[in-house]
């Protein structure tokens, strides 16, 4: 099959590899349909690591798909050749104290697809996942809006890990995928306002047409001082969506004392820092997200019966061939993108 690695940085190459077989009885081989190009395998594109997380070159990264089942293992009850489905890209072990506790997204064993040291990634023509991994969808839902209910599924958990959203003020600074995936439910659940801010018009533009209440780009205004205009006793929370620290700088003044600070965006550099006389004076709560944690059939069936509209965040699409031109795309926010998706015939 044909299956696409990064070969160094900013250096990708379609190689030919072996196709995957089923190993275990509760596999599902997949046909691969639509990849989504995230935040996350940009950082590994252009840096060649998160973290401690290191590529190990040749390296296949990408998370967010959906495709058709092709076969299924002798064990498998609730799938069948044939079947569309949406992948959730973690594989938690289901057996440790992370686990048992309820916290599948913080397993001590966890495989992630497009992981370094834990699984390859989907940007591949098959793909085998366990049964537990793989949701079935309907024909409400096309295979793009499919691939998008994983980064939708982080804002949903962000949003049910924060404050109650019935008349919270709230801000959401970086507006990608993930700050449009905290948009939606945080509307949804009854938030009074949202502010908004990015420095890509294109997105903002999306973001006012999904319900935000104010919009601001950051490259043109003060966004602190254009908030506080708005609102003198500042924000319940904010989710910082971006890993800048400019943006942790911004989210700290326009929280209010006793507000929740919400970090989702994965940062390039190893530290990010805070003031802490402003944390303390204020007395601010900060808590990080760690992808999703049960939230994919929630998610997936809202996008189905039209609560979360996300028809318009697919802003660009390319076939496998020509996935580096995606990921350069994204790495630089060119073209007003918002969400790059990888086609399959």
């Amino acid at each position: 099959m044909r299956a696409m690695k990064l070969t160094g940085i900013r250096q990708m190459e379609l190689m030919k590899v072996p196709d995957p077989e089923i190993q275990d009885d509760h596999d599902v081989l997949i046909r691969m349909m639509s990849v989504g190009v995230c935040g996350s395998d940009v950082h590994y594109y252009t840096t060649g690591r998160i973290g401690t997380q290191i590529v190990q070159y040749p390296f296949m990264v990408g998370h967010e798909g959906a495709g058709i089942v092709e076969k299924v293992g002798p064990s498998v009850s609730t799938l069948k050749p044939g079947d569309h489905v949406a992948i959730d890209p973690a594989m938690p072990c289901f057996d440790c104290d992370q686990c048992k506790a309820g916290r599948h997204n913080t397993c001590r064993h966890l495989c992630f697809l497009g992981c370094p040291g834990q699984a390859e990634g989907c940007l591949c023509d098959f793909l085998v996942m366990p049964e537990s991994s793989c949701f079935k969808i309907d024909n409400r839902l096309n295979f793009e809006q499919a691939a998008i209910s994983e980064p939708l599924a982080i804002g949903v958990y962000a949003v049910k890990s924060s404050i109650p959203m019935k008349g919270a003020k709230v801000g959401i600074l970086g507006c990608g995928p993930i700050g449009m995936s905290v948009l939606l439910p945080a509307l949804e659940q009854g938030a009074h306002k949202v502010y908004v801010s990015d420095k890509i018009d294109a997105r903002l533009n999306i973001a006012r047409q999904s319900g935000a209440s104010w919009t601001g780009n950051t490259t043109r205004i003060d966004l602190v001082k254009e908030i506080v205009k708005e609102e003198p006793l500042l924000l319940d929370v904010v989710f910082e969506a971006c890993g800048q620290q400019d943006a942790v700088d911004q989210a700290l003044d326009l929280l209010k004392p006793g507000g929740k600070l919400m970090l989702i965006g994965i940062p390039e550099v190893e530290r990010i820092s805070f003031v802490m006389d402003k944390m303390r004076r204020k007395e601010i709560c900060v808590q990080n997200v760690r992808r999703q944690n049960g939230c994919v059939r929630e998610t997936l069936d809202k996008i189905a019966n039209g609560t979360y509209r996300v028809k318009d965040w697919v802003t660009h699409r390319f076939p496998l061939e020509q996935a580096q031109d995606a990921f350069e795309l994204v790495a630089n926010y060119h073209d007003g993108v918002l969400k790059a998706m990888i086609e399959f015939d």
